[in-house]
């Protein structure tokens, strides 16, 4: 079998992000852990399990042959549906804080929405490397399927993964060719819902007035986004060092989680964060690059699709935590406490790696023969 020669800039750039996600969950969570399981390292074991599961994922997806992932475009969205459908089933579902986004049998739990986002943009990448979808007509399809995976997810509730998801729909549209005035199309019923959505949900109501004026409400709706700022704003340049966050100290809620950056930003100042962000530009701009030397359709919208959800869920997390837009519950890929997170995530990556061993090197890629056009 001929050696795989894989893009290893992209691969230590996520090893990275990995490694500072098990080291900011354990700082976000020591205190809380010891706390609430009597184990400081609660929070640290499970993340390191999953990434352990993760790295064993991301190594065998490298090497098997993509044709067996494109064989699975419908058998992703069916099992995807089924599972968005399971947290809605008693006795299976699990819910925290009044949503339904998580399904559990024994021990195991894991979070659907996450699955869905990436057999989205396999389907759509499968899809639309066999139809023409200049035409309204091939764009139904997958402007139907993501529709169903956004109503699926609102419905939890879960509005965080519903932006995410309904960007995604855009994004692989754009990339599949789809024409602007049919975009304008997309938009009116988009920027219609948006409004409703947040009306017949008291909580984002408030949580849209907490975000124009936190103030408001400090010690409310208003109190995450303030604990936030002020732990971005405490770490000044470099930071008060690691482990010495004192937000942690359950002033910050899901330090460990949804808002590990505003910890990162605590403990290691602009300079840490700014690290940070280069970390996933450099994700991302390997992934487009080997989108865009992507032997054939196929590869490209797959990779470009990969890409694209590490930058629009990156990007959100980093606005959320800033107080750049209204707060909503997102991890921030690769180092976010989730087991299935990161583990999805880094399986993602591994199709990634597995594309980017057939991308380089070659005038055959798609990229160079539209060049050469």
């Amino acid at each position: 079998m001929a050696k795989k020669r894989v893009d290893y800039i992209l691969l230590i750039a996520v090893l990275i992000l990995v490694v500072l996600g098990l080291l900011f969950v354990y700082s976000a969570s020591n205190y809380s852990a010891q706390l609430t399981y009597g184990n400081k390292y609660f929070f640290l074991t499970k993340q390191l399990v999953g990434a352990l599961i993760g790295l064993v994922a991301m190594t065998a997806i490298i090497f098997i042959d993509i044709k067996l992932i494109k064989k699975l475009w419908i058998a992703g969205v069916v099992l995807s549906v089924v599972l968005l459908c399971l947290v809605f089933v008693p006795g299976i579902s699990i819910e925290n804080y009044g949503a339904k986004r998580w399904i559990g049998i024994g021990g195991f739990s894991m979070q659907p929405s996450e699955i869905a986002k990436f057999a989205y943009v396999l389907f759509c990448a499968v899809y639309m490397s066999k139809t023409d979808t200049s035409k309204l007509r091939y764009c139904l399809l997958p402007i139907s399927v993501g529709i169903v995976f956004c109503g699926l997810i609102i419905a939890e509730p879960n509005m965080s993964i519903t932006m995410c998801m309904a960007m995604l729909m855009i994004i692989m549209l754009y990339l599949g060719g789809m024409k602007w005035k049919y975009f304008l199309l997309m938009l009116i019923p988009i920027a219609l819902a948006v409004p409703v959505l947040i009306v017949i949900e008291p909580y984002r109501l408030q949580r849209l007035l907490a975000f124009l004026d936190p103030w408001a409400s400090p010690k409310d709706d208003g109190y995450q986004l303030i604990q936030s700022l002020y732990a971005l704003g405490s770490g000044g340049w470099f930071g008060v060092g690691l482990f010495n966050s004192r937000q942690k100290y359950r002033f910050l809620p899901f330090a460990e989680s949804d808002f590990v950056f505003s910890v990162i930003g605590e403990e290691t100042g602009l300079f840490g964060c700014l690290i940070v962000f280069a970390l996933y530009a450099l994700v991302i701009l390997r992934g487009v690059r080997i989108a865009v030397n992507g032997r054939d359709k196929f590869s490209c919208y797959l990779a470009g699709g990969i890409s694209a959800v590490v930058a629009v869920q990156s990007l959100l997390n980093f606005a959320v935590v800033t107080g750049s837009i209204p707060p909503t519950g997102l991890p921030l890929p690769f180092i976010s406490y989730g087991g299935t997170s990161l583990v999805v995530f880094m399986s993602a990556m591994g199709i990634l790696l597995n594309l980017s061993s057939k991308a380089y090197g070659s005038d055959n890629s798609l990229g160079a023969r539209l060049w050469n056009t």
